[in-house]
Parts: structure tokens; C-alpha cells; sequence
């Protein structure tokens, strides 16, 4: 998939999903299945292209970085997983922001993009101020003879699927909601570096990932796992198919007076080296909180209960 952070050059005619989708979340796929579904028009091989915004508008304004659900690597590889060909990373900055919502279709839809369809949620906003809706785009859009399919929102059980409510789900260690709105895992994506290796001398050896510093995290505790490890041989995230049932514990380890936030992995059953490699550690379940034990022996048997309490969750033999 290309990837790129410019409207010069990119492959045109296009077909494109315009949106944040941070999480590729279930509603968000909602509003990508159009593009995805394209036929060639008039002659045209449409390129299958989603239209995100860099940095997020709201980044830009307020100035302050936001966490991701899916930062760049992870986003990249659920979009090429649906089988999008093209992801442009529009520049956010003050010039687009003051385009009126026509000026945005004419300079980026039509001129740029070469769009001959456009796809966007119910509630997209564009255009200097938001004051573009959907259903503004769809009438400025109409004069250029481009197509727009406008998702509804994504409701599950009468609640509206968002980005807002998978991260407060994962602050709340409601880890099965969060997968549910998504459509699946939540997971953690970074290199195994090296730790002061107390795992190892305890009986349960543990990977420590290097998270990148925009991931939004779950709260801190004890999770039940699923753990691949990844490449990046096109420069692109790639996951094996092969997955390990694991524990992972996110927290500052407070038996041992830390201070730093970790993500300790450990596989159950399984010993190797995974030292510089690239693990995809999908988040199953929410165990249970991290607490402080009164000495190292505690802490060794609260693990061995950890381990049993995943073995069973994740349906391990």
C-alpha cells in the first residue's frame, strides 16, 4: 500500500474514504466499505484511497498532542488489511484550515485527488470553521459530477460506535467492550528492549516493549494476551500468523518501588529470545488491577494465579 504524506504525486483517479480513523474501528470501516466496493468508472481504474488529516485538527489547534488508538504503523497495516491501495496523510495546517468547504471540493477533491467517489460519515464536518456538513459536500460535489455515499453512524445495541468510547472502555479495563466496538483486539505494537530481567529469575520471563510515545494506553493492570511477533520487510507491519496465549502486566511495578510505566509481556509455555524484535500483543482480557505486595515471594505466587487465570480466559491448554 502507498503510503504518503502530500498531494503530489499520488495515484489518481481515486476512490476515497475521507475521515481521521484513528482505530479503524467497526463505524469507520462502515465508511471505507464504499470505496472498497468501487467499480471502474468510464473507462478508469479508481485507486481504493483513504484521506486522513495530519496532525489531527485538533492537535493543530490546541497545540497539545493527542494519543492515538492506532498510531501510523498500526493504521497502515488494518487499512492495507482491508484492502485499500493509497493512504494520504493531508498536511493539516493553516492554509487548509482556511479553505471554505467549495474551495476544499475544487483544490483537493477534484483538482488533487481526481475524485470520482467520495465516502464520509454521517457526521464529517470540513471546511474552514467545520462549516461544511455531508450533506453540504454532497450538493458542492454534485457540480463536479462526484459521487459521495455517506455512511450512518455505526450503532451496536443502540450505542453509537466511536473512538471516544473505545478509549474511555480501555480506561475502565472493560477490555472485551472496547474489541467489540472495534471489531477486534485492542493491541500494543513496539520493539522488545532490554529490562532489568527480575521475569527471568522469578520463573517468568518477560518481554518489555518500547511503545511508541503517541499509544494510547488502558488503564494499568494485569491482562490476558495474545502475542505475535511482526516484520517490516516492505516497510510496512506485517504480523505471523502464529499467536502465543500470554499475561502481560502494564504498570510501574509497585513491589519494586518503579516509577517508570512498563508493558511486561510473558508467554505462557514458551522460552526463545525476542530481544530487538517487533511484537503485535493483542489484549484479550482485563484481569486485574496492579497492586503492591508485601515481598517478592507474594508477588511470584499472585503471578503463577495471573498465568492459571489467563490459561482459563484464553481457552489455553
Amino acid at each position: 500500500m502507498r503510503v504518503t504524506l502530500s498531494l503530489t504525486p499520488v495515484f489518481t483517479p481515486t476512490a476515497v474514504a475521507l475521515g481521521n480513523f484513528d482505530g479503524v474501528h467497526q463505524g469507520h470501516r462502515q465508511v471505507i466499505q464504499p470505496i472498497l466496493k468501487s467499480f471502474d468508472q468510464a473507462g478508469e481504474t479508481l485507486c481504493k484511497t483513504v484521506v486522513t488529516f495530519h496532525p489531527h485538527p485538533q492537535e493543530f489547534f490546541s497545540g497539545q498532542p493527542r494519543s492515538l488508538l492506532t498510531p501510523l504503523d498500526e493504521k497502515v497495516a488494518q487499512l492495507k488489511e482491508l484492502g485499500v491501495e493509497q493512504l494520504i496523510l493531508l498536511p493539516f495546517d493553516r492554509e487548509l484550515a482556511s479553505l471554505s468547504p467549495e474551495q476544499f471540493v475544487q483544490k483537493i477533491l477534484v483538482e488533487k485527488l481526481q475524485a470520482r467517489l467520495v465516502s464520509v460519515g454521517l457526521d464529517f464536518c470540513f471546511g474552514k470553521g467545520r462549516t461544511g456538513t455531508a450533506a453540504d459536500l454532497k450538493d458542492l460535489a454534485a457540480r463536479h459530477g462526484v459521487e459521495i455515499a455517506i455512511a450512518p453512524l455505526k450503532l451496536l445495541n443502540n450505542t453509537r460506535v466511536s473512538s471516544s468510547r473505545i478509549r474511555q472502555a480501555l480506561l475502565e479495563g472493560n477490555v472485551q467492550y472496547a474489541n467489540y466496538l472495534l471489531g477486534r483486539p485492542y493491541s500494543l505494537v513496539g520493539q522488545v528492549v532490554q529490562g532489568q530481567q527480575l521475569g527471568r529469575t522469578l520463573g517468568f520471563p518477560t518481554a518489555n516493549l518500547e511503545l511508541p510515545p503517541e499509544k494510547f494506553l488502558p488503564c494499568s493492570g494485569v491482562y490476558a494476551v495474545r502475542v505475535q511477533v511482526c516484520d517490516r520487510p516492505d516497510g510496512l507491519l506485517t504480523c505471523e500468523a502464529a499467536q502465543l496465549p500470554g499475561v502481560m502486566n502494564l504498570g510501574t511495578r509497585p513491589t519494586l518501588n518503579g516509577v517508570q510505566l512498563l508493558a511486561e509481556v510473558h508467554a505462557l509455555d514458551w522460552s526463545g529470545d525476542w530481544y530487538g524484535k517487533t511484537l503485535c500483543v493483542q489484549l484479550e482480557h482485563f484481569i486485574r488491577q496492579e497492586q503492591k505486595f508485601a515481598c517478592l515471594e507474594d508477588l511470584t505466587t499472585q503471578i503463577r494465579a495471573d498465568c492459571e487465570t489467563a490459561r482459563t480466559l484464553l481457552g489455553s491448554a
